[in-house]
């Protein structure tokens, strides 16, 4: 099982970032990935991925720059609209990252 690493971004890096990361990781777990989160506001990015490794940015709130891994927009995950994109975009990342 291939374990992934997510960094959830949201405004404040607090309430909606912890609800997107929880919704995440379960996603992915009941898709047999192994997932562990993190949460931050976008001003925190780049301190995370100086301190570590990341596999993908989930966020809800624009990004301060690009990264070279994958960004997904999740507002639609929190909204329902536009939910079933994300969740594909997600998982066939996830995929891709796994080497599937």
């Amino acid at each position: 099982m291939k374990k992934l690493s997510i960094i959830s971004v949201c405004g404040s890096g607090t309430v909606t970032s912890s609800m997107i990361a929880n919704k995440v990781k379960d996603l992915l777990e009941d898709n047999g990935y192994s997932a562990s989160t993190v949460e931050v506001n976008p001003a925190g990015v780049d301190a995370l991925l100086s301190s570590g490794t990341y596999d993908i940015i989930v966020h809800t709130s624009p990004l301060l720059a690009d990264y070279d891994l994958p960004t997904i927009n999740s507002v639609g995950f929190l909204t329902g609209m536009g939910e079933e994109e994300f969740i594909e975009k997600l998982l066939s990342t996830a995929k891709e990252i796994a080497g599937e």
